[in-house]
């Protein structure tokens, strides 16, 4: 009976109080309870305004540089995020890989209809959207990737949940904008999701920090190779082609043209380059402990004075080659080196070009390794390492531009007067030396 009593006070205690209060206190009282839910609702969704601002450029660019095609593009971005936002973790990378290497590949095979059916040109327009598919590729790998091993929360779970709609497009949210924003859709070293999310959220990616002589630098850096161009594609005009150059002539040619290849990829990767970092992802800020630092694909003095063709393969367009060795290598347990060459090929477009050329890039490799391990073990004197290096550095170059004019030309003529050229003598010297290397090795053993 006492606590009864001292409860029914209670509630007439309480009840005066309402009476007593003020209309205005009653209003306030309901304002704060209204800004605490938006509150809420704000901090379930934060940052959406940057990345819906890198999603609009990224769709808006996409519509001007690819036209009709920009759906292309579209449709597997949205089927990715929804293959992301509702598969388990366990099983989202073989899901969406299996996808988006199909989707790729259907669009390459109207390419192919296109240029060795109907005999024509492709729109110039197509090319820019396999271009930007390939790259959406990249990324779409590398996430279901980091979901995969646990760098990245999946929204799987959140997905699944009763929530509202609003709850489910903001967990979606930086997916899509992952996928399609502005900086990297059509170039541009390959972006972690990690690093993406952390630079949206950091300071940087509204205010980036690049210097005025960074900026110079690499201006510089593209102006003097589209001289470099110039120069080459003034050479490339003056002399024979493939098709009518005679013997050892035929040398200096792929020499040539393989260079403005070289040179016109430099420029590209370096203004790409220039564009993350101004854009604000191409700094530190998004590292996490475990991840490798930001590297940019143009290593022009690496890769011009190198005499291994393994060192070339790994910093030839290096995000690229750290996404291949990540996605095929690392879980390859047979024969990991062509399996990664081979699915190169396939990510590229599959042309005959293409095919033979990845492939004799692995060989080249593995003859690399075996050549490169037996000559340090007897080479001793350093006139002999230095006529060596010099020696293997030009044969590394001729081979290189001979696999380089494989995969660009492509087609079929192309390469059959690219094999039957003089320049066909120094790939076949390196396949000798691998075979009698490791027989040589058998019989040691």
């Amino acid at each position: 009976m006492l606590k009864y009593h001292m409860h029914t006070s209670k509630q007439r205690l309480v009840s005066n109080k309402v009476k007593t209060s003020s209309p205005s206190q009653v209003g306030h009282h309901r304002m704060s309870r209204s800004t605490k839910v938006m509150k809420r609702k704000a901090a379930g969704c934060p940052f959406s305004f940057r990345y819906l601002f890198l999603l609009a450029g990224g769709g808006a660019l996409a519509v001007a540089a690819m036209g009709p095609y920009a759906v292309l593009v579209f449709t597997p971005a949205v089927c990715a995020v929804a293959l992301l936002c509702s598969l388990d973790p366990q099983q989202v990378h073989r899901w969406t890989f299996c996808f988006q290497m199909s989707w790729q590949t259907l669009c390459h095979l109207g390419l192919h209809y296109t240029e060795y059916y109907l005999h024509e040109p492709p729109s110039v327009r197509f090319c820019i959207t396999l271009s930007s598919l390939m790259l959406l590729t990249q990324r779409v790998t590398s996430l279901s990737l980091d979901i995969c091993e646990g760098k990245v929360e999946a929204a799987s779970g959140g997905i699944r949940s009763r929530s509202s709609l609003s709850e489910h497009v903001c967990k979606a949210l930086p997916y899509f904008s992952y996928l399609l924003f502005f900086p990297a859709l059509l170039g541009g070293s390959l972006c972690s999701f990690q690093r993406f999310q952390a630079c949206v959220q950091g300071s940087s990616a509204l205010y980036p920090r690049y210097s005025f002589w960074a900026l110079s630098w690499r201006g510089l850096q593209i102006l003097g190779l589209e001289c470099i161009n110039v120069a080459v594609s003034r050479m490339v005009d003056a002399g024979a082609g493939l098709t009518d150059c005679q013997q050892f002539e035929c040398i200096y040619v792929v020499w040539t043209t393989a260079g403005l290849f070289k040179f016109t990829y430099y420029s590209h990767w370096i203004l790409d380059d220039s564009l993350l970092h101004a854009a604000g992802f191409g700094s530190e800020l998004g590292q996490s402990p475990g991840e490798e630092g930001y590297i940019p694909d143009a290593d022009i003095w690496t890769l011009e004075r190198t005499h291994r063709i393994s060192v070339f393969a790994r910093k030839w367009n290096q995000s690229t080659a750290r996404w291949l060795r990540r996605l095929v290598f690392q879980h390859s347990r047979a024969w990991p080196l062509l399996q990664t060459f081979a699915f190169s090929a396939w990510w590229h477009g599959l042309h005959p070009g293409q095919v033979f050329g990845f492939l004799c890039w692995a060989v080249m490799v593995e003859a690399d390794y075996v050549i490169h391990s037996f000559a340090n073990e007897f080479i001793r004197s350093w006139p002999m390492r230095l006529f060596y290096r010099t020696l293997t550095w030009a044969h590394t170059q001729l081979i290189i531009a001979y696999i380089m004019l494989a995969v660009e030309v492509r087609s079929l003529s192309s390469l059959w007067l690219l094999c039957n050229s003089y320049n066909s003598v120094f790939p076949v010297v390196y396949c000798i030396l691998l075979l009698l290397l490791v027989k040589r090795k058998h019989k040691c053993k």
